[in-house]
């Protein structure tokens, strides 16, 4: 479709969402950036974070970690810690940490000290601490740090000076550097935290967040903006913007109608079937990056008939990965075999796809007690996802080739607040979702959403528990021997292939469409986004 048509089509749609919004972004100046996101954040803490977009709208604009990961070299850098040693028992982690680092002065805060081994020890004790005065507060927990059990690995935390800290573990653990530099571990103010219980105002403490990021919190208006300040005290270079603006807008072709009328400069995750058209256009630019991610189909093995492995092995012969690719993806994927990507270092190349044969699958399905098929319900995100660009369409594709083997199928659509619900309680059959990695580690692809004790933490929704599974995850965390490691994953790669609590479907291109005047916009395999480098040319 030529360009101006496409901008024909698209922009009464959003005419019409700014006169009927309940609040607008305030205008961009010159040095400002607008951010066009396809979703609300659900806090202001990563820490309590489900989603990547309250990632991407907090991690790297507010806060800061103790290291980071580079996403150009994927080695672990320094972040408020400047440095750190690891004993000879792998037990104890020792951080030194960076000196004269200013925390946010808002409206409603206002710091008198700097950063100090004090703001480490209560970031993680409310994590750790169920009688910590805000373990509580987050009502949603903190499901990161629940399903990789950090509760078990860190034994204790010990304030050496004010500069120095360190954590002890319980057990060897190759996987702790990788979860400490997650998007997930921000450090909080100890001192804020200590003023809104004066106040008697403890919740503000995810919800008018301060940290000490490039960014500090300025406004927001539910499901329309968030805008954020440069934070000129930063202990870093500044930023190079001094407003940035966080432009919610669900839709992807109202997003792209804000991008291509400079409404924003940016715009988050454009749908596949943009991609060729939004190439053809001079004044925007394309990213693509190879992501850390995976798309599945997965099952609630704890109700029949999903709990029998051979029904689920038929529904994975039902699954044509190659129509997938080409009507969701748009060829901005690739098929999946593991839930580990190809990228990763331990992803096992030699699993075998299940093949596309609906005749095999209703065999199977006989073999298992149905031979009249069975009504089964899909549940399906709305909005495009970082692994998925369009899950309902997904569930579609499904839905047409089970009603070939006797299979009704119901897609049922969710925002993710409601889908996350339904599948804490377990009311489903199965969900189209994904897993986009935290950090570069295997670890973080497995323990979090298939271990036995995530079922327990909330965070395994297949509700799936296999022993040895479990066993080899927990063995590979421990070692320190790559190749042993390696040989861990692969059997556990291969136990989940032959198990199936979950059909991996593709893994995603990452993109980003944005102005040709801008530089410096980072991204990361991992799902996060940066604009603390970022300028207008």
């Amino acid at each position: 479709m030529p360009i101006l048509n496409l901008i024909k089509n698209i922009l009464p749609l959003t005419v019409l969402l700014l006169l009927t919004a309940c609040g607008e972004p305030p205008p961009i100046k010159q040095n400002g950036l607008s951010y066009c996101t396809e979703g609300s954040p659900s806090s202001f803490n990563p820490q309590t974070a489900t989603s990547n977009v309250t990632l991407d709208a907090t991690t790297s604009q507010l806060y800061n970690r103790l290291l980071f990961i580079d996403p150009n070299t994927q080695q672990f850098k320094a972040g408020l810690a400047i440095d750190w040693e690891v004993s000879e028992d792998r037990l104890s982690y020792r951080f030194f940490l960076r000196k004269n680092v200013r925390f946010h002065q808002t409206d409603y805060f206002t710091p008198t000290r700097p950063f100090n081994a004090d703001d480490v020890i209560f970031s993680f004790a409310r994590i750790l601490d169920k009688t910590h005065p805000y373990h509580d507060v987050s009502k949603d927990g903190y499901p990161f740090f629940e399903g990789i059990e950090l509760d078990q690995q860190i034994q204790s935390l010990v304030k050496i000076d004010d500069y120095t800290i360190e954590f002890k573990l319980a057990l060897p653990d190759s996987s702790f550097i990788a979860n400490l530099a997650s998007d997930f571990s921000v450090i909080l103010s100890a001192e804020y935290g200590d003023t809104l219980i004066a106040l008697n105002k403890k919740a503000d403490i995810d919800n008018l967040p301060i940290g000490t990021g490039p960014f500090k919190f300025k406004e927001y208006r539910t499901d329309n903006f968030i805008r954020y300040q440069q934070h000129a005290d930063y202990w870093g270079e500044n930023s190079k913007i001094e407003q940035l603006i966080f432009d919610i807008t669900p839709n992807s072709s109202s997003r792209l109608a804000k991008l291509l009328t400079q409404e924003c400069d940016i715009m988050a995750y454009p749908a596949a079937s943009q991609v060729e058209m939004i190439s053809e256009h001079d004044r925007v630019k394309i990213s693509v990056e190879t992501g850390l991610n995976v798309a599945y189909w997965a099952f609630n093995t704890e109700k029949a008939p999903f709990n029998n492995p051979k029904i689920r092995r038929a529904l994975a012969h039902t699954i044509n990965q190659e129509t997938l690719l080409q009507a969701v993806y748009y060829n901005t994927g690739v098929n999946a075999k593991s839930i580990l990507p190809p990228v990763s270092w331990a992803y096992n190349p030699y699993l075998k796809s299940y093949k596309y044969n609906l005749a095999y699958a209703r065999q199977l399905i006989t073999e298992a007690g149905y031979p009249n098929g069975f009504k089964m319900n899909i549940m399906a995100l709305k909005s495009s996802q970082v692994y998925n660009p369009d899950a309902v369409k997904m569930a579609e594709l499904i839905q047409s080739e089970l009603a070939q083997i006797g299979i009704e199928v119901k897609i049922i659509k969710y925002e993710w607040q409601l889908m996350e619900k339904k599948l804490q309680q377990g009311e489903y059959d199965s969900y189209l979702l994904g897993w986009v990695a935290d950090n570069n580690d295997p670890d973080n692809f497995f323990r979090f959403q298939l271990s036995c004790n995530a079922i327990n933490t909330g965070s395994n929704y297949t509700r799936w528990c296999n022993s040895e599974f479990d066993d080899l995850i927990n063995q590979a965390v421990t070692e320190t021997e790559y190749i042993e490691r390696v040989t861990l994953y692969y059997r556990a790669q291969e136990i989940i292939q032959q198990e199936l609590p979950l059909i991996p479907l593709a893994h995603s291109l990452r993109l980003h469409a944005y102005t040709s005047g801008l530089k410096g916009v980072e991204t990361t395999a991992f799902g996060g986004i940066n604009f603390i480098n970022t300028v207008r040319q």
